[in-house]
């Protein structure tokens, strides 16, 4: 099974579950599970493998993956969830892991600032230097932000280190269209709107409105990515060469699997500016969810969004009832519904309780 992925969502989930309802059994299955996961990194580095074998308690990385290198956004998305292990089960061994990781990652030379994609766990050396803030590297840099905003703000590495990242992704990979849209870019990476809003109070002083900025035109270019469509959705990727802006250009890239993350930046907008074009953005997408992607068992993904007929892929994928359906619901409820002084989100939208520094959980979970 895939550590990441089973992370965000049934560690993540389970946890959130427990949370939410005070259930025990929920407590209990989701640090059974962490348990379960713990054989993942007995690397010589503590980097975890990508893939784990639970009953043999045997790992190994995807073949494909720069020389059997673990991926940064694979193995730098556990640490919301494994400190939230310890601090449920009193067992220190989850924070460890996800600590020591950080570690390794500290004491790398970062090129230009950026943190590759590819991480050898048995060298503990970067594999290929490609670097992404879409697949392979998306949630690492959300993680850092949100692992400082659940600490109640008291995870001053984990703050530095988004911060110092976010000056390097702007200063290396974020362009400007001539046309005038910001772009990264790619459906994946549309989630970084929001991060940068939701990081912009903890930026340094004169940064603040900027961060801001920076997420609002992240989102006026996804919605273009969007509205440039037949069916008002966005593609799986778009560019910006050749004349063109915000179009997918390549037939693989024009289909639509029920993608959250443009409607999660339009949620952090919406929450953290009260701008009411977000809604009326969010409020788009709902009719073209209705409209293309509505069959009768639920919800289809769409093949290709540019053209005037609907082909459907026939598969309603989990995220689409985690996190987009979640994000528009926030979008349109009250800020006081999971406000954000008292949760943070997983990159799944599961939703988790600020550890605050005297008492933890317990007191957040009635609130």
């Amino acid at each position: 099974m895939n550590l990441f992925e089973v992370n965000i969502r049934f560690v993540g989930g389970l946890l959130s579950a427990y949370y939410l309802s005070g259930e025990e059994i929920f407590r209990k299955k989701a640090v059974e599970l962490g348990e379960k996961l713990l054989p993942a990194f007995n690397t010589p580095t503590g980097i975890p493998w990508a893939l784990l074998n639970i009953k043999s308690g045997i790992g190994r990385n995807w073949p494909w993956a720069s020389g059997g290198s673990s991926i940064l956004a694979e193995f730098g998305t556990l640490h919301l969830e494994f400190v939230h292990l310890s601090h449920l089960s009193g067992n220190p061994v989850f924070a460890e892991k996800v600590m020591n990781i950080r570690k390794v990652l500290s004491r790398l030379d970062k090129p230009e600032g950026l943190y590759p994609n590819y991480l050898n766990p048995s060298s503990g050396q970067w594999g290929q230097h490609h670097v992404s803030i879409g697949g392979l590297g998306d949630s690492f840099y959300e993680y850092l932000l949100k692992a400082w905003l659940m600490s109640d703000k008291t995870d001053e590495e984990g703050k530095k280190m988004y911060y110092d990242a976010v000056q390097a992704i702007e200063t290396h990979l974020i362009r400007k269209s001539s046309s005038g849209l910001t772009y990264i870019m790619g459906h994946l990476t549309c989630f970084a709107g929001g991060m940068f809003a939701l990081g912009a109070d903890g930026a340094p002083s004169d940064k603040t409105g900027h961060h801001i900025e920076l997420g609002a035109e992240i989102a006026r270019t996804c919605h273009e990515s969007y509205d440039r469509t037949s069916m008002k959705l966005g593609p799986e990727a778009f560019r910006f060469d050749g004349g063109v802006e915000a179009i997918a250009t390549r037939q693989n890239e024009k289909y639509y699997i029920l993608r959250p993350e443009v409607i999660e930046t339009y949620m952090y907008m919406w929450r953290l500016t009260h701008d009411p074009k977000y809604r009326q953005w969010a409020w788009e997408a709902v009719e073209a969810l209705e409209k293309h992607c509505r069959v009768d068992g639920g919800y289809s993904g769409i093949r290709d969004v540019y053209s005037n007929h609907e082909s459907h892929d026939d598969v309603q994928q989990s995220f689409f009832l985690s996190e987009t359906l979640k994000y528009l619901y926030l979008l349109f409820s009250d800020d006081d519904l999971l406000p954000f002084e008292h949760w943070v989100f997983n990159t799944e939208a599961h939703p988790f309780p600020i550890l605050r520094k005297e008492n933890g959980s317990k007191e957040e979970k009635e609130k």
